[in-house]
């Protein structure tokens, strides 16, 4: 996969098959667009994902930048869906205040090769935001490109976005948020070393820092199920502060895998949130610790259906 992350790099040779958007979290509906442009190489066009950095948003201070996906687990996300080409457009005052007219063609157009848009109904590009897919419908005949709009996707009357599954991540809702993103939540990253307390107390845990802007599930215990390279191991991962342990407000994820002894201190791994176990908690001693930590090794061993 190409990554183009200046915008006077932005050039295509051959005809390209474009979807505009944030993609947070690339969930269902994000997915629908995708599938369309990846469906459009049939007809020879490639595959191009143009998104913004930061998001628009962002950039203009209505939002907060907290994102379900990092830059590096996004990246990775449209590697492995196959997309051909990444663009992430500097968003700063000069690339801000480009004309619609402009961003289409000197940009889709005559840069990319523009063919085929797939885009969701609330579209917005150019200064203001004016660009839309009415603008796009109604100059797709003059300058001969296709364009097909997606309708947002609803889940129990509520139309399925970044914004919606952040709220139900936020609450530890994580078999909700998993519907609606059409995948698992995650945290992608590599393994950090820790304090190896774990070890000393016969849990040995793998330890990822999530990225400052990275939406994280209330603290506490979840089960979960762990990639790292081609092998996949169930576990149990604790979001927290380690309250028992230390007074450094520094928050981290440790996992325990089940089934797993070796070293992975600099690999990269995916983490897979699947349910919420338990909240974090500060205990008297480090004797009640260990006796959690092994109740929940014990719980969590039930829960996947594992043998004891």
């Amino acid at each position: 996969m190409q990554i183009i992350c200046e915008a006077d790099k932005i050039i295509s040779e051959d005809p390209t098959a474009i979807a505009i958007g944030k993609f947070d979290g690339i969930h269902r509906g994000h997915q629908e667009l995708l599938q369309r442009i990846a469906a459009q190489k049939k007809y020879r066009r490639k595959s191009v994902v143009f998104t913004f950095d930061p998001a628009p948003e962002v950039y203009f201070g209505s939002a907060e930048n907290k994102v379900l996906l990092s830059k590096a687990e996004k990246t990775l996300i449209f590697e492995q869906m196959g997309i051909d080409v990444l663009i992430y457009y500097p968003m700063d005052r000069q690339h801000a205040s480009i004309p619609a007219e402009s961003f289409l063609k000197d940009i889709l157009l005559d840069s990319l090769k523009m063919s085929y848009i797939c885009a969701g109904e609330d579209l917005a590009f150019g200064e203001g935001g004016k660009g839309n897919i009415r603008m796009l419908a109604e100059t797709s005949a003059t300058y001969g490109y296709q364009t097909e709009v997606i309708r947002k996707i609803r889940h129990s009357g509520r139309e399925i976005s970044s914004t919606y599954i952040k709220e139900e991540v936020g609450k530890g809702n994580l078999l909700l948020a998993a519907e609606l993103l059409g995948h698992n939540y995650r945290m992608t990253g590599t393994v950090v070393a820790g304090n190896r307390l774990g070890r000393t107390l016969g849990v040995p845990t793998l330890n990822l820092l999530p990225e400052p802007d990275k939406i994280l599930p209330p603290c506490g215990v979840y089960y979960t199920i762990t990639t790292a390279g081609r092998s996949r191991y169930f576990g149990i991962t604790n979001i927290g502060y380690k309250p028992t342990v230390s007074d450094r407000q520094v928050i981290g994820a440790e996992t325990y895998l089940y089934g797993f002894a070796g070293d992975l201190y600099g690999h990269e791994i995916q983490v897979e949130y699947l349910e919420h176990k338990r909240p974090e908690i500060r205990f008297s001693g480090m004797d009640m610790l260990k006796a959690q930590l092994q109740r929940d090794i014990m719980e969590g061993k039930t829960y996947f259906k594992l043998d004891s």
